[in-house]
């Protein structure tokens, strides 16, 4: 017999039903690009989860505590307007903020399901186990999978908010992030409601000071994507041979993360049967962090099928909240 922890909680691994040629063909042709990239999703093996963690509590990095005051502040409103007793999460990572609209709609007596889904089993696993005794009655559907690839794994449900936060849709150039936030849609029933977390155009040395902290725990981020590389496909590279670089592109208006080589050196990847030459301070990119304002959220939302309803946003103009409805 389950008990009683077991039945409020299930877990789906679509990972495994990807096809896996999928990330041995994004990898080989980011490397072998100009310039060279590497998916952000390498990240986020337990180490790195751990280490965004880190990042979230620095003080360099306002956009964690900014956005959560956001959410105390309008949580409530939120849930109101959404009438939803579902909420689903992309990227839901530790679910920290996750919990102020968890709160909020325990006390309009709303809660009854809840679905976290991130590329990280093992965070998936372990705020599941922590919600369900934080919220009891509530139905756990976990989906540990790549967002950009296994929405369909979404459970059916029934009135529900979607919530991506953190900035998360920034990691995304543009027309990747509208055709996304179009699957996002489709995925959703008439009426739902979802609530988008955006990070503001602001002042560059603020941004770039974010993604470069005092402590080096973004360095170490970082550079987890070669540990990642390594374990899963077999990359001979060390990190220490790397630099840490984040900076502002006004340009495209977002911070770019790479790591910049300090001599010459060869990335070997039998598993992908290619070899990676670098010259000494070549650099590959391994994130994207896309700032906007007002009029581009709501475009992006628009183009996307959604019709903005509200839009918060701190006094200091740092971070907003954009909640719509899939009319």
């Amino acid at each position: 017999m389950k008990s009683k922890t077991e039945a409020s909680i299930t877990i789906d691994v679509p990972m495994t039903r990807e096809n896996p040629d999928t990330l041995r063909n994004i990898v080989k042709t980011g490397l072998l690009a100009s310039p060279r990239t590497l998916p952000s999703k390498l990240f986020y093996d337990e180490r790195g989860s751990t280490l965004f963690e880190q990042i979230c509590e620095l003080p360099e990095y306002y956009q964690t505590r900014t956005e959560h005051q956001l959410l105390l502040t309008w949580a409530d409103e939120i849930v109101a307007l959404s009438g939803a007793e579902e909420l689903v999460e992309l990227g839901s990572g530790a679910a920290t903020k996750t919990r102020v609209l968890l709160d909020a709609m325990a006390r309009a007596d709303q809660l009854r399901y809840f679905v976290p889904f991130d590329v990280d089993e093992t965070i998936v696993r372990r705020v599941s186990e922590e919600l369900v005794q934080e919220y009891p009655g509530i139905q756990i559907h976990g989906v540990a999978g790549d967002f950009l690839v296994h929405l369909e794994h979404i459970p059916e449900g029934g009135r529900r908010l979607v919530v991506i936060l953190g900035g998360t849709i920034g990691n995304l150039p543009t027309k990747a992030a509208e055709e996304f936030l179009t699957s996002v849609n489709t995925e959703m029933s008439s009426g739902d409601f979802f609530l988008l977390g955006v990070q503001l155009i602001t002042d560059p040395s603020r941004l770039e000071a974010a993604y470069n902290d005092q402590q080096g725990i973004t360095a170490k981020f970082n550079k987890n994507i070669l540990r990642v590389l390594r374990n899963q496909l077999g990359a001979q590279c060390d990190a220490a041979n790397f630099d840490h670089v984040a900076r502002y592109n006004p340009a495209d208006h977002r911070i770019e993360m790479w790591l910049r080589s300090t001599q010459d050196q060869t990335i070997d990847i039998p598993d992908l049967d290619i070899s990676v030459p670098l010259k000494k301070d070549e650099e590959i990119r391994t994130e994207l962090s896309t700032k906007y304002d007002r009029p581009m959220a709501e475009d992006i939302l628009n183009t996307s099928g959604f019709e903005l309803v509200k839009w918060y946003t701190d006094p200091d103009q740092l971070i907003s909240l954009a909640l719509a409805r899939k009319p």
